[in-house]
């Protein structure tokens, strides 16, 4: 299955890291998919309280 998701590298402490996967093992989700739900819901959450969050658009690189 194709998918448009970017992959990018995540470093974390231990302790971090640990606490990550005890949470995403008791929500029956991956790490990645319980991070990718967390950042979703703080997103949901700041454009909630400020307004859309726009991400820059790219100048182009001529």
């Amino acid at each position: 299955m194709a998918t448009n998701k970017r992959v990018f590298t995540l470093r974390l402490e231990d302790e971090v890291f640990d606490k990550i996967g005890a949470l995403s093992t008791a929500q029956h989700r991956s790490m990645t998919n319980y991070i990718e739900y967390v950042l979703l819901k703080h997103i949901r959450e700041v454009e909630q309280a400020e307004g859309e969050i726009r991400p820059p658009v790219p100048k182009d690189h001529d």
